[in-house]
């Protein structure tokens, strides 16, 4: 049995701790945040300092702002505690790389948490999909009044990057975008077209200012197309047949993304498993990310 600690009681964290109470792998939890309120709310051992905590638990939770993500992450991995850290891993490539760099230096496990690999609809057409060559994707919500500490890039398309480089696995070779700042600091509404070296194509739309909430994907092969709604775990193949057209509607065992991933990252831990891969990934979509970022910015001079 495990012990595990929750660092961030917004939203996100505090489903991270309805999961770690409902495994049966966890038998204590510890939560840490500045807000006393948060606290209040649960009846757990409460921190207002995460520092206090190290010498008590097996596993962390990181489920605050981006901006303390590394800071965060590198106590407790210098510490050799297996680390979940929620996306993006941290503000910035360099530090991403820190990260990676201090938890194979100390052999711990350092996991990322972005949520759409472990999408019921995403894991049942993964292996299927070959050779894309035009990928599109829509990620819009409402404006959320969390999260505003990044752009919409670093806040919601980030997610369709990760999926679209894990999918294509080629270098990018060229990346034209454009974003609008509307209610926020940051922007609230982006677009990017990536050009990869092998061909393919991804057109990616996401927005936090919209009136509904839609999160797809559209994948585009020789001979076959995927149309995969996140937000419903749903998924609909169009192939051709010699001279037809067939069409089938997938059926998918519907899962909690979250808690399938939070399960899985536990299992790691059981196990003892310090494999970066994630990470890796995560500092890839994260690269990728503050280039679409930069774009943006240079565009708006």
């Amino acid at each position: 049995m495990l012990k595990a600690a929750v660092i961030g009681l917004g939203k996100l964290g505090s489903i991270h701790l309805r999961i770690y109470k409902e495994s049966k792998d966890i038998e204590k939890i510890y939560l840490v945040d500045k807000d006393k309120k948060k606290l209040e709310n649960h009846n757990f051992p409460a921190y207002f300092d995460y520092h206090d905590i190290v010498k008590k638990i097996d596993l962390v939770s990181i489920a605050t702002p981006t901006l303390s993500h590394f800071e965060i992450a590198s106590f407790f991995l210098k510490n050799k505690i297996p680390v979940l850290v929620e996306k993006p891993i941290t503000k910035n490539p360099k530090k991403a790389e820190k990260l990676i760099k201090l938890a194979q230096k100390n052999k711990t496990l350092l996991f990322v948490g972005h949520v759409e690999r472990y999408n019921s609809a995403y894991l049942k057409v993964k292996e299927s999909i070959k050779n894309p060559l035009f990928i599109e994707c829509h990620r819009l919500s409402p404006y959320p009044r969390r999260s505003l500490d990044v752009s919409v890039v670093l806040d919601l398309m980030i997610h369709d990057l990760d999926i679209i480089l894990d999918l294509v696995q080629s270098k990018v070779k060229k990346i034209e975008a454009k974003g609008v700042k509307v209610l926020s600091a940051k922007e609230d509404i982006a677009n990017c077209r990536i050009s990869f070296k092998n061909g393919c194509v991804a057109n990616i739309t996401s927005s936090r200012i919209s009136s509904k909430k839609e999160r797809k994907i559209r994948i585009f092969m020789p001979n076959k197309y995927i149309s995969l709604d996140y937000a419903n775990q749903s998924v609909d193949v169009y192939q051709k047949d010699q001279t037809h057209i067939s069409h089938q509607t997938l059926v998918i065992e519907k899962e909690e993304p979250l808690k399938k991933e939070i399960n899985h990252f536990i299992n790691l831990v059981i196990k003892k498993d310090s494999d970066s891969s994630s990470a890796k990934g995560a500092k890839d979509a994260l690269f990728a990310a503050t280039e679409i970022e930069k774009i943006i910015k240079t565009n708006l001079t």
